[in-house]
C-alpha cells in the first residue's frame, strides 16, 4: 500500500545541484584563478556560495555578508 502511494506521487526527489569545475575556476592567460571565496572556518577546498546579499558556506553553515 506504501509503495503505491509513493508512485502516485511522482517519483524521484531532485538531487542536490553540484557545480561544475569550470563555474568556479577561470583560466586567464595562462593562470588559473578561483571565483569564490573559501570557507575561513572549514579551510581551503570549501568554497563559499556566492549569493545577491551574502557569501554561504554548505558545509558548516558559515555566513558572511557582502558590503
Amino acid at each position: 500500500m506504501m509503495a503505491e502511494k509513493k508512485a502516485a506521487k511522482g517519483g524521484k526527489k531532485p538531487g542536490k545541484k553540484h557545480q561544475k569545475l569550470a563555474q568556479v575556476y577561470v583560466v586567464e592567460g595562462g593562470s588559473i584563478k578561483k571565483k569564490n571565496k573559501f570557507c575561513p572556518k572549514c579551510g581551503p577546498g570549501f568554497f563559499m556560495g556566492d549569493h545577491k546579499d551574502r557569501w554561504s558556506c554548505g558545509a558548516c553553515g558559515y555566513m558572511e555578508k557582502k558590503k
